[in-house]
């Protein structure tokens, strides 16, 4: 590594003096900077825009929805300023990938980890994405191919999901996909196809298999759907399966270039993906890690497994053994336990002078703050505290989804605790 990584009184200067040039409002909050005392120190909270709300604003490979994701914008925004083009970028709560898709599509090495293996089915495919001509070849040979399986013994009630004709080619698909993999016969195009099928499983619009769901990375009960369906009066429509995946490959693949290409090929091979707890990961090396950034489950704010049953259904996943997996606590003592926890494999693989950025919000009606009890937990670990960046906007995707006032439901900000470990830059 270079000696070009900027250090973290340079950079704290830089964050205290941002100013963001485009902005979706002309009225955009102000930068301030406040005091925020913990045990064991104090750092500054600085409250700005760091990146724009305006909307599609990242990789067309990032469009994926996924329950309570961060915008690409903010790994990039760290990507750029605290790593070079071959470091390791880690996010050891990957969700849907965004961390290390953004980095591999930055030239870092992207390493990941997650409790659900559902994040490889999402991740993988974005870096190594096949050409429009072999998907529309390959979607051309399974529409003649496939044929309605008929339901397996086990299958969940999906009828106020999909109609009949709909749900048949994705019993088709499902079987498709489930038999590749274990034959070893997945192939790339494949892969890619089932990540795409996974993503529209439901939502909305006609952009979805499904008839009106939740928001579009959301799958309630087949209970509550049917109640849903009732209270919209609304008939369940057949879909163009393959239209349908068609049509958002061709999405994802808008601003994928053979320089795109080339990038996620050079670091593909060294990309490092676990699945598993984020305290457990033992095949990344001690010291490996340039920068970490990610974003925990909130307490029990999200229930990502229940949310995922559809997805974990059609990926023959076993979503109630993942849930049992998965932080979703109540009590800020126990929540404390595993972030500390975190929190200490994190200071294990993360190089001297490397950086962790960990995203939180605020919860119990904006009552508490997540980044005041997360900051005494990676002094603990070893880690220096520098800052603490809270990105306010008046636009929040939050209002957009669900329909309510701007800032006043939900999470609203990201609030991400930056920290280094102590140590001689590339040591």
């Amino acid at each position: 590594m270079g000696d070009s990584l900027i250090t973290a009184q340079s950079l704290l200067d830089e964050l205290q003096a941002f100013q963001l040039e485009q902005t979706l409002f002309e009225a955009s909050p102000p930068g301030r900077v406040e005091t925020l005392a913990y045990a064991g120190g104090e750092v500054q909270r600085l409250y700005n825009e760091y990146w724009t709300a305006r909307q599609r604003q990242g990789h067309s490979l990032h469009e994926l929805s996924y329950r309570a994701c961060f915008k690409a914008e903010l790994p990039e925004f760290f990507i750029r300023r605290l790593s070079e083009p071959g470091d390791r970028v880690l996010d050891p709560f990957m969700g849907r990938g965004t961390t290390p898709l953004q980095a591999a599509l930055m030239g870092r090495i992207p390493c990941g980890n997650d409790v659900n293996p559902l994040s490889h089915t999402l991740l993988l495919p974005r870096l190594d994405p096949p050409r429009v001509w072999e998907i529309e070849e390959r979607l051309a040979s399974m529409e003649q191919e496939l044929a309605d399986p008929g339901p397996d013994a086990d299958e969940p009630d999906l009828a106020p999901f999909y109609a009949p004709g709909t749900l048949g080619m994705l019993r088709a698909l499902r079987h498709r996909f489930r038999d590749g993999a274990a034959l070893g016969r997945l192939d790339r195009v494949e892969a890619w196809l089932c990540m795409v099928a996974t993503n529209r499983l439901t939502g909305h619009s006609s952009g979805f298999f499904s008839g009106r769901t939740m928001p579009p990375n959301q799958a309630v009960s087949s209970e509550t759907q049917r109640k849903l369906n009732a209270r919209h009066g609304e008939a369940i429509p057949e879909r163009d399966v393959f239209a349908v995946m068609h049509k958002k490959s061709r999405g994802l693949l808008r601003d994928v270039t053979d320089g795109t290409r080339s990038t996620l090929l050079s670091v593909r091979e060294q990309a490092c993906f676990l699945t598993g707890a984020a305290d457990r990961m033992d095949a990344l090396p001690d010291d490996s890690i340039q920068l970490t950034v990610t974003s925990p489950p909130f307490l029990n704010v999200i229930d990502y497994a229940k949310d995922n049953w559809l997805r974990c259904w059609f990926n023959d996943i076993d979503a109630e053994a993942i849930g049992e997996e998965i932080t979703t606590t109540s009590k800020l003592e126990r929540w404390c336990e595993i972030m500390g926890s975190c929190f200490r494999e994190l200071h294990r693989v993360t190089r001297p002078g490397g950086w962790v950025v960990f995203e939180v919000g605020e919860v119990r009606g904006g009552k508490l703050l997540l980044e005041e009890p997360v900051l005494p937990l990676a002094t603990s670990a070893g880690f220096e505290p520098i800052a603490v960046l809270v990105h306010e906007q008046d636009f929040t995707k939050t209002a957009n989804c669900w329909g309510v006032d701007n800032n006043s439901k939900g999470t609203n900000t990201n609030r991400m605790v930056l920290c280094q470990k102590p140590g001689e830059v590339g040591a």
